[in-house]
C-alpha cells in the first residue's frame, strides 16, 4: 500500500513532468508575442514588395522615356 510519503513523491514527480495550466498559459503569452511579431514581418515584406513593383514600373516608364528621347537625338540607347 502507498504511504502519504509515497503519495507525495507521487505529486511532486508530476508536477515535473506534466505542465501545468499555468504553464500554458505562459506559453500562450510566449505564442501571442511570436504570432504578434511574424505579423508584423510579414506586413513589411509585403510592403517593400509592393514597393519594388512600384519602382519597377517607374523605371520602365523612365527607360522608355530614354528610349524615344534618345531615337530622337540620333543616340542609339539599348538595354
Amino acid at each position: 500500500m502507498l504511504t502519504n510519503e509515497d503519495i507525495a513523491k507521487l505529486i511532486e514527480a508530476h508536477k515535473q513532468v506534466f505542465p501545468t495550466k499555468e504553464d500554458f498559459d505562459d506559453l500562450r503569452d510566449d505564442f501571442s508575442d511570436l504570432q504578434t511579431s511574424v505579423d508584423g514581418i510579414a506586413k513589411k515584406f509585403t510592403d517593400y514588395q509592393q514597393e519594388l513593383k512600384v519602382y519597377q514600373h517607374r523605371t520602365n516608364n523612365l527607360e522608355g522615356w530614354a528610349q524615344k528621347a534618345g531615337g530622337k537625338l540620333g543616340i542609339n540607347y539599348e538595354k
